[in-house]
Order: structure tokens, then C-alpha cells, then sequence
């Protein structure tokens, strides 16, 4: 425990240095971009499509009885914003762990490899390609399991517990993997996933409650009225890039701490 408390407060220390708010504007930036352009291009017609489906399939009525049953009537008449949030929610998030993960973390894992472990020698057990693979593939998990738990969402405490342990479970899988890539071999990476599972998936369950946060953005978006909806979502997106920062870089302070204690008790194993 007090290896993953000493790894927050580095964490905290460097999320706000000059060199890490630079480094957040590259998937910032990529991830405004890409979602800009969706917003502008597709926002309206993905209204437009759940507007019909509900239609034509009485979804108006069986969604307004759900909500009054939940004691969230007055939520009926947003029921399409609400619904495009619930499909573009996982999508987001997703974007912004891939590009954290891909564009920052190599990065992140020079800057902390260089000030706080020099003597750390690199085995480079991951690839680029590597990251990629993990990434995308830990995001299609995570995307399809959040909207299986979907129906959650009727018990708001449980749905926020639930969320935070899909993000335990992708940013444990995904951050542990680029936070060795460059200084682990693949037998090192496993052994610590192995041996440090729990630390690592409650660093994930304590970001992911932080990460329940933009929700509560786009939330409010859907609520005030559909002109608020883009600008929140992007508002909601950065925070998505800030929370994944923070998360990389307390992975990679805990995980390269931990790789060192492990090469020094095999340094002194006996032959």
C-alpha cells in the first residue's frame, strides 16, 4: 500500500508540471478533432436516426415509464440526447485511452524513467504495434461491456461502482503494459501483472470513480438543452485526457518501482 500511495503523490506532483500539460495537448488535441468533426458531421443525424427508431418502435412510451418508475420522469422528453450519450459515451472514452496510451505514455515513461529511476535498465519487452493491439482490443471489451450494464444506470451508486471497475479493469491492462514496454522483458511484464493485480486494479477502481465525473458532464449536457450537448462533450473529453494522464502516470511511477524491486530480489537469489 504505501508503494501506491508514494506512487500518487509523484503522480500528483508531475500531472501539473509544465512538461506533462504540454505533453496532454497531443491526444487532446487528436481526440477534439476527431470528435469535433463527428459532432459537426454526425451529431444531428444520430438525433435524427434514434428519434425514428423510437418512433416507430414505441420506445417514447416504454422509456418515459422506466424513468417514472425510477422517479426520473422529467427526463422522458431528453430521452434521444440521452440515449446518443449512452452510445457515444464508451466510444469517447475509448479514443481518449488510445491515444493517452499510444501518443503519451511513451513519454510519460521516458520523463519518469530519466528524473526518478536512471540506473533502470531497459529490456524493451513491448513494441509500438504491441500497445496498439492492447489498446484497441481492451477498448472493444470495454465498450461492449458497457453497454451490457447499461440497464445499471436505474441505481445510479451501483452503476458508478460498476463503471470504476470496467476502468480498474482496461486501465490496469492497458497502463501496466505501456508503462513496461520500454524497460520490462515480456517475462518481467507478466511476473509483475501477476504478482501486483491487486495494487493495479485499484489504481484503475480509484481512477475510474474520477472517471464517472464526465459523465456527470455529458449528463448535464443532455439536460440543458441539445446547443449545450457538443460543447460539453468536449468539455467532458478533456477531462476523459486528464484523468488518463493522471492514471499513466501513476502507473508508471508504481510499475517501475515495482520492476526495481523485483531486479534487485533476483539479484539476490542465490544461483
Amino acid at each position: 500500500m504505501n508503494a501506491v500511495l508514494t506512487a500518487c503523490r509523484r503522480a500528483l506532483g508531475a500531472q501539473f508540471s509544465g512538461r506533462m500539460l504540454l505533453l496532454s495537448l497531443a491526444p487532446l488535441l487528436l481526440a477534439l478533432v476527431l470528435w469535433g468533426v463527428a459532432m459537426w458531421l454526425g451529431l444531428q443525424p444520430l438525433l435524427d436516426w434514434l428519434h425514428g427508431m423510437f418512433a416507430d418502435y414505441g420506445g417514447f412510451e416504454t422509456s418515459g415509464s422506466m424513468l417514472e418508475m425510477v422517479g426520473l420522469g422529467m427526463l422522458k422528453v431528453m430521452v434521444v440526447p440521452l440515449m446518443a450519450i449512452v452510445l457515444l459515451l464508451p466510444l469517447m472514452i475509448g479514443s481518449a485511452l488510445l491515444f493517452v496510451g499510444v501518443v503519451a505514455m511513451p513519454a510519460i515513461e521516458t520523463y519518469v524513467g530519466r528524473r526518478q529511476f536512471p540506473q533502470l535498465a531497459k529490456k524493451e519487452g513491448g513494441s509500438f504495434f504491441g500497445s496498439v493491439a492492447i489498446n484497441l482490443g481492451s477498448t472493444a471489451v470495454f465498450a461492449l461491456l458497457w453497454l451490457f450494464t447499461l440497464p445499471l444506470y436505474a441505481v445510479p451508486p451501483l452503476a458508478w461502482l460498476v463503471q470504476a471497475s470496467l476502468w480498474a479493469w482496461v486501465t490496469s491492462r492497458v497502463m501496466s503494459y505501456d508503462a513496461l514496454a520500454a524497460h520490462a522483458s515480456q517475462a518481467e511484464r507478466l511476473a509483475l501483472m501477476r504478482r501486483r493485480r491487486s495494487a493495479l486494479l485499484a489504481i484503475g477502481f480509484v481512477t475510474g470513480l474520477a472517471g464517472a465525473l464526465p459523465g456527470i458532464v455529458w449528463m448535464g449536457g443532455a439536460v440543458l438543452s441539445i446547443v449545450l450537448f457538443p460543447i460539453l462533450a468536449l468539455v467532458s473529453l478533456w477531462l476523459y485526457v486528464m484523468i488518463f494522464l493522471f492514471a499513466g502516470l501513476w502507473f508508471q511511477y508504481y510499475c517501475l518501482q515495482g520492476l526495481e524491486e523485483l531486479r534487485a530480489e533476483e539479484a539476490t537469489q542465490p544461483a
